[in-house]
């Protein structure tokens, strides 16, 4: 990566080579417009750093040259000197960010890190790691994995909390995988009962059961030469799971109704948030099953364990939900960084993408993500607790309320958005407006 450093003060200069160095670019630098206008014409720049005021003339003709005829070219201009118009105009041609002097250097390592891996994204591929963000040693870990796995034939089993992204490195490793030009095929094991569950991956001849009206191929057989991906594997029944295995030893499988037995080329991917070998303890899982699912086993990484990655993900969420609600995300706050940063976030990466999408919807006009974050300024100094007492339950019951309320409304009553901007699941969304509203039906919107 290359980067252009416009500054006319040499000692600032220095100090913003050595910032930018950190992260990776061949620098060059330019102290006038002349000396930045020769560099600009010789070369491209994957990311140019601004002064405003300089000896020769106005720092914005630089700008407004690179958006022209370099548009990919990120920009952050550093300066004493902006004024709202012409921070307005930097910004309608796709400057990145500014900051003021004298910067804070947290603040500009932050803006630099996250343009930085911006950058990354725009040059990977789509065979490079689809959706897979960060560059924490954990996930640069998981990636390495992930290459070596790829190429070979063997059943997969990943690991991990919910909302760690197991279906992202299984998507990965089918990309990677000599079967990237045929089907991924999906399902998950927890949502559906064992009749359906086992009519999905099968099929199932015409008459086979009560409703089975035609023929219906299975997701199996859709996977012929590409991927099967069994999410929540732990949560399939035991019976279906012997059907599972006859299938993963003989890769023959017979429709529910049909005495013909078929043959496919499926390579099997699992991914389960229990512990598959408690389950066998207690009798809920087949120990061959494991075995054979498990060939080799991946861990994907929960977020407490790459909060560095914590940025980079908010950035990135922020940049398609952005597009998604058509909303102009100028900055993303400091200070919401440093909260999110802060959260145990169970959830997960779920869960931090949910956080980032409803701030994105609540978006004030002056663009700043998380600038009205309602917990970032939180803390024990807050509480005020009167000598009488408070009633704990009700103030948490109001609150509750108030959220789900709220969620609804954004969401214009579609309880699966309302729920998604919570990070609850349906049926959660669900039981908890329930304690306050009366339901009608069970439809999710």
């Amino acid at each position: 990566m290359r980067a252009l450093i416009l500054e006319d003060e040499i000692n600032l200069r220095e100090i913003l080579k050595m910032l930018v160095g950190e992260f990776g670019y061949e620098i060059s630098e330019a102290g006038s417009l002349k000396e930045a206008f020769s560099q600009i014409d010789e070369r491209i720049y994957d990311l140019i750093l601004v002064d405003l005021r300089l000896p020769d003339g106005f720092g914005m003709e630089v700008v407004r040259k690179v958006k022209k005829e370099q548009l990919e070219t990120e920009m952050i201009i550093i300066t004493a000197f902006a004024t709202t118009e012409t921070i307005k105009e930097a910004f309608e041609l796709g400057v990145y960010d500014y900051i003021e002097k004298p910067f804070n250097v947290d603040e500009l390592k932050l803006i630099l890190r996250n343009v930085t891996e911006k950058i990354r994204l725009k040059g990977k591929t789509e065979e490079d790691f689809p959706l897979i963000v960060g560059k924490s040693k954990v996930i640069e870990r998981l990636k390495e994995q992930i290459k070596k796995i790829a190429p070979y034939d063997v059943n997969v089993l990943i690991l991990g909390e919910s909302g760690t992204g197991k279906e992202l490195a299984a998507r990965a490793i089918h990309k990677l995988s000599p079967r990237r030009n045929k089907p991924f095929v999906a399902i998950n094991c927890a949502a559906l009962p064992m009749e359906l569950l086992e009519s999905e991956l099968f099929g199932y001849k015409k008459g086979a059961f009560t409703g089975a009206l035609s023929n219906k191929m299975g997701l199996i057989e859709k996977a012929d030469g590409g991927t099967l991906f069994l999410d929540e594997i732990g949560d399939m029944p035991l019976q279906l799971q012997a059907k599972l295995l006859r299938f993963l030893e003989e890769k023959t499988f017979i429709p529910l109704g049909s005495t013909q037995e078929k043959r496919v080329d499926v390579r099997v991917l699992a991914a389960t948030n229990k512990d598959l070998k408690r389950e066998i303890e207690d009798g809920r899982f087949r120990e061959d099953l494991y075995y054979r699912l498990a060939t080799i086993t991946l861990c994907t990484p929960p977020l407490r364990e790459r909060r560095e990655d914590i940025p980079i993900l908010v950035e990135y969420f922020a940049d398609i939900f952005s597009k998604k609600y058509k909303k102009r995300v100028r900055k993303i706050s400091p200070r919401f960084i440093k909260y999110l940063s802060s959260l145990p976030l169970e959830g997960n990466v779920r869960e931090l993408k949910n956080l980032v999408e409803r701030e994105v919807i609540l978006l004030d006009d002056d663009g700043v993500l998380g600038a009205g974050f309602s917990f970032e300024s939180f803390s024990i100094q807050d509480v005020e607790i009167p000598p009488e007492g408070v009633n704990l339950k009700k103030i948490l019951e109001e609150t509750e309320k108030n959220y789900l309320l709220k969620a609804l409304k954004l969401a214009e009553g579609k309880k699966t958005k309302a729920a998604e901007l919570l990070g609850l699941t349906f049926r959660e969304f669900r039981y908890r407006l329930g304690k306050y509203t009366p339901q009608r039906g069970d439809k999710e919107d």
